[in-house]
């Protein structure tokens, strides 16, 4: 994405413009301005998420078996719903458990806390569709990814400028950038530091015996 090329030019200017397009139609956290026409919740998901149009059950599954071992645990169903994704770090563990407990009543015929393949492809083959269980629509890849998908696709493309990174949404993520590298660079500074004996104090020297 040429945005990664933008980061260390953009800073400066993005910090320099910020204000400029207040809360307006940039504003906001990302999938604001996200339609509300979808027909489920399952739709929505796989539209803004992944892009998907169209899509069928085993496709479906298949992207959130994030670890690809045939089933849905806890964590993955958790994670589609966008459980552990940043937008979502104030819900409660108990509501987190809620919403696992909630999606095992409807998927899980076997009764193994565990939603296989043949059971949400038997799910949807009877016509039902996956609640929206108010989390939004799913946020759950990295933050490169999220950036790109919910923001840059949305209002940039390969002609952006600098001068166009002005949305809260671009200094908040380029911020991101700046602090992951001076972190780095930190890092990296202290990595070089010899370590002189004689400047260590007695009381944490190893006593050879």
């Amino acid at each position: 994405m040429r945005a990664h090329t933008l980061i260390a030019a953009a800073l400066a200017t993005m910090v320099s413009a910020h204000g400029s397009h207040g809360s307006g139609a940039h504003g906001g956290t990302y999938g604001e301005e996200a339609r509300s026409d979808y027909p489920n919740w399952m739709t929505r998901h796989m539209a803004e998420e992944h892009g998907m149009g169209t899509f069928d059950a085993q496709s479906f599954f298949t992207l959130h078996d994030f670890d690809s071992d045939g089933v849905w645990e806890r964590e993955e169903m958790q994670r589609m719903y966008g459980l552990m994704d940043p937008s979502n770090r104030d819900v409660s563990h108990d509501r987190r458990e809620a919403a696992y407990r909630e999606l095992l009543a409807l998927l899980d015929t076997s009764g193994d806390n565990l939603v296989s393949r043949d059971e949400f492809a038997a799910f949807v083959a009877d016509g039902r569709t996956l609640p929206d269980l108010g989390f939004g629509p799913g946020h759950h890849g990295d933050d490169e990814y999220e950036y790109e998908v919910h923001h840059w696709n949305k209002y940039h493309n390969e002609d952006t400028k600098l001068e166009d990174l002005t949305h809260p949404e671009d200094i908040e993520h380029f911020k991101k950038h700046e602090e992951l590298e001076d972190a780095e660079e930190r890092q990296q500074a202290m990595d070089k530091i010899a370590i002189i004996e004689a400047n260590i104090p007695a009381k944490f020297l190893r006593v050879q015996h």
